[in-house]
C-alpha cells in the first residue's frame, strides 16, 4: 500500500508563523499523530506533500523520517493538485490512501476498514452531521455513491444532504493518472479537487464504497485555535479513558494532559491538573498529587510525589516521598526511601537510600551517600562563575542547617557539618566540622535612627 498524506496547507485562520500541520496536540505536531496512524498499517511507502512550512515540516517528524518520502507542492492548487505531485513515488500495483495532515485523530483500525472495502476498486471515508456546513456532500443514486459535491457547488437539495465526505479515500493507483490528468479547475475554488475522481471512477463503472468511523471525531479536521483545543479536550478524554480501563484512578478525568507516553502500574492515582511529557512509567502504587509536571521520567513502586512538583529526565526510586513544591532536574537518581522536601530542587545528582533534604535545599552536581541528613537552607555551591565542579557527600552525614557545601569538596562518612558552616575544603569522617565566624556582642551599641 501506498499512504500520501497531504500536508501543504497554510492554516490561514491559525493566525500563526507556525505552518497548520505543526501546531502541537498532546505535545506533538499535527502532522505527526498522523504519520503514526499511517505506520501502523505497515505501508511500502510514506509520501508526505508539503509546502507551507518548508524544511520545518520535513525536521517535524524526528523518527524514521528517512523513510518518508517528501514532496514539494508549490504553488498549492487544491488536494487534487497535491496528490498529483506525490503520484511519480506512488508503487502502480499498490492501492493508495490519502490522509490529512491535519485530522490527527484518525486510527489505524478504522483506516484498515476502509481499505478492506475499496478491495482492488475505491473507498470514500464519510461521516453524518447534524451541521454539514462546510463540507461536501456524498450523493448517492439508488444508495450507491455517484459523486462528492463541494458546498459552494452544491444546490439547495445537495446542501440538504448530511452525508459529507471526509477527504480519506482508498484509490486504485493505476487509474490515478488518468482522473487526475481530466481535473478541471472550473470551480468556485479555482482548484484542482481530489473529490472529483469519485464521479470518473463511477463513470468508469467501478463502485465506491462508504465507510464511517465508530466516531466523527477520528475524521474532524484543525483549521482554527478553537478547533485544535476542541481536538486536544477530546484526545486528552480518550486517553484518560484508557487509563481509567487499565486500573488508574484519576481524580478527575477532564484534567490530565498526557503529551507522550504514559505507563502505570498497579493501583496508581493521579489527582488533578497532572501534566505527563514524553515518556513517563509510573510504578505500582504510585501516587501523585495536583498541578504536578512530570517529564522522561521513572517513578518506581510506592512512591509518593506530593502536589505542585516539577520533575524532568530522573529515575526515582521505590517508596520515596518528593515534594510538595519540589524541582528535580535532569539528570538526577533518587534510590529507594529518598525524601526530597518542600521547596528542594535537586540536579544532576545521585541521592542514596534514605537520605533526606526536607527542606529548602539546592542539591547540584552531587553524589550523596546513603542515610544523609541534609538540613534546611543547605546550599550545594557547584558553579564558579565558568565550570559545574561535584560535591560527594558519604554514608551517613548530617549536615546542619544554612550550610554551604563549596565544590570541588568531600564530606567523609558519618561527618557532621555544624549549621551555618561554609565547607571549603574536606570534612574528615566521623567528625564534626564547624566553619563560621565568631559570635560578638557589643555592648552598648545602638541602632541608627532615620534622620528628620
Amino acid at each position: 500500500m501506498n499512504i500520501v498524506i497531504l500536508a501543504a496547507g497554510q492554516g490561514k485562520r491559525m493566525h500563526s508563523d507556525t505552518a497548520k500541520v505543526l501546531h502541537a496536540l498532546a505535545g506533538r505536531p499535527l502532522l505527526a499523530h498522523v504519520v503514526a496512524a499511517a505506520r501502523e498499517l505497515s505501508p511500502q511507502r510514506i509520501c508526505v506533500v508539503y509546502g507551507h512550512g518548508g524544511e520545518a515540516v520535513r525536521g517535524a517528524i524526528s523518527r524514521g523520517a528517512d523513510a518518508i518520502t517528501w514532496v514539494l507542492q508549490e504553488p498549492q492548487l487544491g488536494t487534487g493538485h497535491a496528490l498529483a505531485q506525490a503520484l511519480p513515488h506512488l508503487k502502480a500495483g499498490a492501492p493508495t490512501l490519502v490522509l490529512y495532515g491535519d485530522v490527527p485523530l484518525i486510527r489505524a483500525a478504522t483506516l484498515k476498514r476502509l481499505c478492506a472495502a475499496a478491495g482492488a476498486g475505491m473507498a470514500v471515508l464519510t461521516v453524518e452531521l447534524d451541521d454539514a456546513n462546510g463540507y461536501g456532500r456524498v450523493v448517492r443514486k439508488a444508495g450507491a455513491i455517484e459523486r462528492i459535491v463541494e458546498q459552494k457547488e452544491a444546490s439547495p437539495a445537495e446542501q440538504a444532504i448530511r452525508e459529507v465526505n471526509t477527504g480519506i479515500m482508498v484509490v486504485p493507483t493505476a487509474k490515478l493518472k488518468s482522473w487526475l490528468d481530466r481535473l478541471s479547475n472550473d470551480n468556485a475554488q479555482g482548484e484542482y479537487y481530489l473529490t472529483d475522481i469519485v464521479a470518473l471512477a463511477v463513470a468508469e463503472g467501478m463502485g465506491v464504497a462508504g465507510v464511517q468511523p465508530h466516531a466523527v471525531w477520528e475524521t474532524l479536521g484543525v483549521n482554527s485555535r478553537n478547533q485544535l483545543a476542541e481536538l486536544e479536550r477530546i484526545h486528552q478524554q480518550n486517553l484518560a479513558g484508557e487509563l481509567m480501563g487499565r486500573g488508574v484512578t484519576l481524580a478527575d478525568p477532564a484534567r490530565i494532559d498526557v503529551r507522550g507516553r504514559l505507563a502505570c502500574g498497579r493501583d496508581v492515582a493521579i489527582d488533578v491538573n497532572c501534566v505527563f511529557e514524553g515518556e513517563v512509567a509510573l510504578g505500582d502504587r504510585v501516587s501523585i498529587g495536583a498541578n504536578c509536571v512530570i517529564k522522561n521520567t521513572r517513578v518506581a513502586a510506592g512512591t509518593r510525589i506530593e502536589p505542585f512538583c516539577h520533575i524532568e529526565e530522573a529515575d526515582v526510586g521505590a517508596n520515596c516521598r518528593v515534594g510538595p513544591y519540589a524541582r528535580i532536574r535532569p539528570g538526577t537518581l533518587l534510590a529507594e526511601d529518598v525524601h526530597v522536601g518542600n521547596f528542594v530542587e535537586v540536579k544532576a545528582s545521585a541521592i542514596g537510600a534514605g537520605s533526606k533534604a526536607n527542606h529548602l535545599a539546592y542539591i547540584g552536581d552531587s553524589d550523596v551517600g546513603r542515610n544523609v541528613n541534609v538540613g534546611a537552607g543547605t546550599i550545594t555551591c557547584n558553579y564558579d562563575g565558568a565550570n559545574k565542579h561535584r560535591t560527594v557527600i558519604e554514608d551517613d552525614v548530617f549536615i546542619g542547617s544554612d550550610t554551604q557545601l563549596v565544590a570541588p569538596v568531600r564530606v567523609g562518612r558519618g561527618a557532621t557539618l555544624g549549621a551555618g558552616t561554609t565547607l571549603t575544603h574536606d570534612a574528615p569522617a566521623g567528625e564534626l566540622t564547624v566553619a563560621r565566624a565568631r559570635q560578638v556582642s557589643i555592648r552598648g551599641w545602638k541602632r541608627p535612627v532615620k534622620k528628620k
